[in-house]
């Protein structure tokens, strides 16, 4: 892999760099040698990255040509966004704090060269916001509000905006960062590279490690080299051909991102990001749901200005969630006005709309699993204990699971696997887990749920190893269809 340092005149870099090339935004943009090359990591110093400069096409072009531009246009384009600097200061913001917590100003100015700043305590917070907006040199402006450290705005620098002071140290970062050991070659020659992020201290992933492993046997059988991943690791995306995200999943967080610059550069990726956009909102699906004319129970949307609708329409108990909701928190049954009225002032300041949804009780709910439109797996989630819920969070907030049975799709209900097929269809064609009530012979969609539960003897309790294998060969069906293409 070539190492390319583009700059708009040579002249700008004033470093020896002996393990990256320096080249002219024009040469890089005109001449063959760059447009037939075949693998190339191009660091992109331009002064400029507006809109049809230098900068801009250097970016877009890189990408056009395979090679991995840094930044690239998705990123510059984050790089304007207020509102992405205010999701990421939101995201990271325990290290903002631990890292700033020592300044006395209002302000500060973080420089940060290849993932590095000139003093050593701020390294953690560089590198975690490279890994956020990779582009070799950045600047991130934080202020203080209300004894609160926050990102105010964060921008890529050219050499002409680096102090001569800092020269020394950019080169250091610089040569230090172009000959870091590379990811471990293999023995063996793979067909596919495959990155699986987790979370280590997820206290409910969807899959737990022996799950993993399987994963990996799997894709090992299908000529398939693996990575485990973490979210620091989100500027090595493009090193893989594929991505698969064993983390839950939501839109505000690090993994819609991943999905995101994934599907971006071209990686075939599940969950792919229009998966987890339609699936994480409640308010999306019940929308869809009633458009494609699946069954589901009856449902309303609520907002401050019709807080009373839903008494209307339902009877209690009534059935309210967050739009955002996962793992049974953020939904509660109200069994009274006073229950209501609590309930929706607590869920309406969180979200501009409630989901009211009648209640169906069962012992037990149908989750159907379904990967590129065919039924992978059946479940039945038994209630926990007395609850209401397959998942009771107690007092202390620590999560209780009812138990379950695991069956073979032909012995499975008809109707409900059926009606699973029909739903995720108006979603995608990705992995998806359909929850389906059971009301005597009839069945209704609860939800479809991107980032489905695949756990050690449970959904692979009938089809085994051989659960895993279809999975990862789907991923493998992909990337042969993109070849060929």
């Amino acid at each position: 892999m070539t190492n390319l340092i583009v700059v708009n005149t040579p002249s700008e870099w004033k470093f020896d760099t002996p393990d990256a090339r320096v080249v002219s935004a024009w040469n890089y943009l005109t001449d063959p040698e760059f447009n037939t090359m075949k693998k190339a990591k191009v660091f992109n110093l331009c002064r400029s990255y507006q809109y049809q400069s230098y900068g801009y096409y250097v970016s877009l072009l890189a990408a056009a040509r395979g090679h991995m531009p840094y930044p690239n246009v998705m990123t510059i384009q984050d790089f304007k966004s207020k509102a992405f600097a205010k999701l990421i200061s939101d995201e990271i913001d325990e290290l903002i704090q631990k890292s700033l917590h020592h300044l006395t100003s209002e302000n500060f100015t973080l420089s940060i060269y290849f993932g590095r700043n000139l003093a050593k305590r701020y390294d953690k917070l560089s590198s975690r916001l490279f890994g956020m907006f990779v582009a070799p040199m950045v600047r991130a402006d934080f202020i203080k509000v209300k004894e609160k450290w926050m990102i105010h705005s964060i921008a890529p620098i050219s050499m002409k905006q680096v102090p001569e002071e800092h020269f020394g140290f950019v080169e250091q970062a610089a040569c230090d960062f172009f000959v870091r050991t590379p990811r471990a070659t293999h023995k063996k020659n793979y067909r596919f590279d495959l990155a699986i992020l987790t979370n280590a201290s997820e206290k409910t992933p969807p899959s737990d490690d022996v799950a993993i492993q399987r994963f990996i046997k799997a894709a090992e059988k299908e000529g398939v080299s693996t990575e485990i991943i973490s979210k620091d690791d989100y500027n090595r995306i493009p090193e893989f051909d594929a991505l698969f995200i064993r983390e839950t999943t939501s839109v505000n967080h690090h993994t819609y991102r991943f999905s995101r610059k994934a599907e971006t550069e071209g990686l075939v990726v599940i969950d792919d990001p229009t998966s987890i956009l339609r699936c994480t909102n409640k308010v999306y699906l019940s929308e869809l749901m009633q458009k494609n004319k699946i069954p589901t129970p009856k449902t309303t949307i609520l907002h401050r200005h019709n807080m009373n609708h839903a008494k209307k329409v339902l009877p209690f108990p009534i059935i309210l969630k967050q739009p955002d909701s996962s793992f049974s928190q953020g939904v509660v049954k109200v069994n009274d006005e006073k229950e209501y009225k609590e309930a929706m002032e607590k869920l309406l300041d969180k979200s501009a709309l409630v989901v009211a949804q009648e209640f169906m009780p069962t012992s037990f709910d149908w989750r159907v699993g379904v990967i590129g439109g065919k039924a992978l797996y059946v479940c039945r989630y038994f209630m926990h204990g007395d609850h209401w819920q397959i998942v009771e969070c107690d007092e202390n907030g620590q999560l209780h699971n009812g138990t379950f049975d695991t069956m073979p799709v032909e012995d499975a209900p008809a109707g409900a696997v059926e009606l699973a097929l029909k739903a995720t269809k108006c979603v995608g064609n990705s992995l998806y887990g359909v929850d389906i009530k059971q009301v005597g012979n009839k069945f209704y969609v609860i939800e479809v749920n991107d980032n489905p539960s695949i756990e050690s003897d449970v959904e692979d309790n009938v089809l085994g190893k051989k659960l895993y294998e279809i999975i990862i060969g789907e991923f493998v069906n992909r990337l042969v269809a993109r070849k060929v293409k």
